[in-house]
């Protein structure tokens, strides 16, 4: 048996969410923390990379406050959130040049959220063929390109529409 070594996971999954904050939470009171996952804030919410991707690029849309469900948010954070994620959908799309998407929100922990309290919507770039024999074999996807750089790469492509 192969013995795959992630140490940066071990806090994550040591983690008693009773002691720790909300991870959006924090990545929003911080959005420009050198460590952090942000590439974008708007007025009610925040674009971040995933610290656990299913791909490059994967992205996820959060509201600024500690939420459940878009229900929850206020008109001016529903009205801002589509063209956020649309937004999102064309820097992912100018940067990464994929062949489709998965884009979704789990509502709830009987759905699958992982952060039930604090809704999010993902962007998964994806390519024709990336489901790979590493996923299928042995449950193992494979990143190429460090966080670091795909914040950095992102970071510039959200500014240079702000202009």
């Amino acid at each position: 048996m192969q013995q795959l070594f992630t140490p940066w996971r071990y806090s994550y999954i040591t983690a008693n969410p009773q002691d720790s904050d909300c991870f959006f939470c924090a990545a929003g009171r911080q959005p420009d923390h050198p460590e952090g996952l942000v590439v974008h804030k708007a007025r009610h919410h925040l674009v971040m990379l995933n610290l656990h991707p299913y791909s490059n690029g994967h992205l996820m849309v959060a509201p600024l406050d500690h939420l459940a469900s878009p229900q929850e948010s206020g008109p001016e954070a529903q009205a801002e959130l589509w063209p956020l994620v649309l937004k999102t959908q064309r820097i992912l799309d100018a940067a990464y040049q994929p062949h489709g998407f998965n884009l979704g929100m789990n509502l709830g922990k009987p759905a699958g959220a992982g952060v039930p309290g604090h809704f999010h919507f993902h962007l998964v770039p994806r390519w024709n063929g990336d489901t790979n024999f590493m996923t299928v074999l042995a449950e193992v996807r494979l990143v190429p390109e460090d966080l670091r750089h795909s914040r950095e790469r992102l970071r510039a492509l959200f500014a240079r529409e702000e202009d």
